[in-house]
């Protein structure tokens, strides 16, 4: 079953980025559960910190590290994987999860906001990526996996202004994921490349894009019955626990009584 399936990860380190939080705090329990070692970064560390608190006195079989990371900081990124490099050896997991939207349509939006969603959504996942190959490469890993955290807004674009921009910056990531499948491919390794695609997911996202209409935010998640944070963990745990043979390119998922 899936747990047998999982065993050939154990003991070894995944990153998980934005694991604070919603689904980057829930796949990053699942992956500790699983006997993994677990890095979950974000900017703040306290929330991480209890998590693995909490890991730890509920007896999982791995360990969770947290990592202070500002993802919109190249330099950071590097020193977070040479400090991961000196401490764990390196990643065999890479889980780009950190993402967000800003309020901003194309006709009237602040530009810095178009870029802090470029710097994370687009930038963040590629260079860790990178990073993250060459920790593999330089050690022979040739089983591992990159997992992007992309959205159905990444295939679609829905006739709501707020988010036309991140849309976009997910649309990058469908193809950075496709690009990286080819790329890793052609240099016969068998390291994989996956993207989950969620609709609404009940996380703290919509209180983010929304942060001036906490009533609007609210709203977006009491409309219907939502995707939970545990159910984007089941997905990256059934995408790891694929046979080596088997890559899952894309999960898309929506709650059931999601529109569109």
């Amino acid at each position: 079953g899936r747990a047998a399936a999982m065993e050939r990860w154990s003991g070894r380190v995944a990153l998980v980025t934005g694991a604070s939080v919603g689904i980057g705090a829930a796949v990053a329990r699942a992956l500790v559960q699983h006997g993994m070692k677990v890095v979950g970064c974000a900017r703040s560390v306290d929330k991480i910190e209890k998590l693995a608190a909490e890991c730890q006195s509920a007896g999982y079989a791995g360990t969770l590290i947290p990592y202070k990371c500002d993802l919109s900081n190249e330099e950071e990124i590097l020193s977070m994987f040479s400090a991961i490099k000196t401490l764990h050896q390196g990643v065999d997991v890479c889980i780009n999860n950190a993402g967000l939207a800003r309020p901003e349509p194309l006709l009237s939006g602040r530009t810095e906001g178009w870029r802090t969603m470029i710097d994370v959504n687009v930038m963040a996942v590629s260079i860790c990526t990178r990073e993250a190959y060459q920790s593999m490469k330089e050690r022979n890993i040739d089983d591992g996996h990159i997992i992007n955290i992309n959205s159905m807004n990444g295939h679609s674009v829905v006739p709501q202004s707020v988010v036309h921009f991140y849309s976009a910056t997910k649309y990058a990531v469908t193809a950075l994921t496709e690009g990286l499948r080819q790329e890793l491919r052609e240099a016969k390794t068998h390291i994989r490349a996956t993207c989950i695609s969620p609709g609404l997911v009940e996380t703290g996202f919509a209180f983010k894009l929304h942060d001036n209409d906490p009533e609007r935010a609210a709203a977006t998640y009491e409309s219907i019955r939502c995707l939970k944070a545990e159910d984007m963990a089941n997905a990256v745990i059934y995408v790891l626990s694929a046979p080596p043979h088997v890559q899952i390119g894309d999960i898309q998922m929506r709650p059931t009584e999601q529109i569109s």
